[in-house]
């Protein structure tokens, strides 16, 4: 079991294999993200009552909060892959790696602004040097960090390695943003989801926030799929396996 396991998970690390794999897998992905999405954001702009407190501006919430678990998670994903590389020095680990980090980048991004503009109204401005907040912001310039290295450096063995220590330190940040809530005075309102404990909201406010959560989760990795799909081409465009591919179409 375990010597096929291994085997499966060598083919996988292979740009040809991994290329047809995800061939049939990327449409559904799409699909099935896009509808979850629509449906998860009708039901959180639309049926969803207000808050008793907040009115229709928590609204925003089905935005922030699935971009917020999202950061976090891609991060320990760029991380996992740089991981990879440097202990098996997987060529596929270090593509995964570069090109999940500016849906990272971009995604934090989308966390912070959908903070401050929730927070306007709820703390009366845009930004705080809260502890949550910081350490967010941190996690995005972690995520430009391993872009900027890969900029300067291309995209040579030595570059990976160096996005890779780098993401991989930056792992530390991420508890500091889980649990800064709970160990210094902020602001920031604890979490308003978690697996591990009952949802204080009502059931028409946190189902719309799992559907979003969920549809934000499909919707990145049909997004680094197609990334390394493309990424994977143009660095085996003088392959045969590449050569045969464009035949076939």
């Amino acid at each position: 079991m375990n010597n096929r396991l291994w085997k499966w998970i060598h083919m996988l690390g292979s740009a040809k294999h991994f290329y047809r794999i995800s061939s049939v897998i990327l449409p559904t992905l799409w699909i099935g993200s896009v509808l979850v999405l629509l449906l998860g954001l009708y039901a959180g702009l639309v049926l969803a009552p207000a808050d008793y407190q907040q009115g229709d501006s928590f609204r925003i919430m089905y935005i922030h909060v699935p971009a917020a678990i999202l950061s976090q998670a891609i991060y320990v994903m760029m991380a996992s892959m740089g991981a990879v590389f440097l202990i098996w020095k997987i060529k596929l680990a270090d593509v995964a790696m570069r090109t999940v980090a500016p849906i990272g980048a971009a995604v934090t991004f989308m966390a912070l602004l959908t903070g401050a503009i929730w927070g306007k109204p709820t703390w009366g401005t845009l930004w705080v040097w809260d502890a949550r907040l910081t350490s967010t912001l941190i996690l995005m310039f972690l995520f430009l960090g391993v872009l900027a290295i890969r900029n300067a450096a291309g995209n040579g063995p030595a570059a990976g390695r160096m996005a890779a220590i780098l993401s991989i330190i930056g792992v530390i940040n991420l508890p500091i943003i889980k649990y800064s809530v709970d160990w210094w005075f902020t602001l920031h309102q604890p979490a308003s989801f978690s697996l591990t404990e009952k949802p204080a909201m009502p059931v028409e406010m946190w189902l719309p926030l799992l559907i979003m959560i969920i549809g934000f989760y499909g919707w990145f990795l049909a997004l680094w799929i197609q990334r390394i799909r493309t990424e994977v081409l143009e660095e085996d465009a003088n392959k045969d396996w590449v050569s045969q591919l464009v035949q076939q179409r």
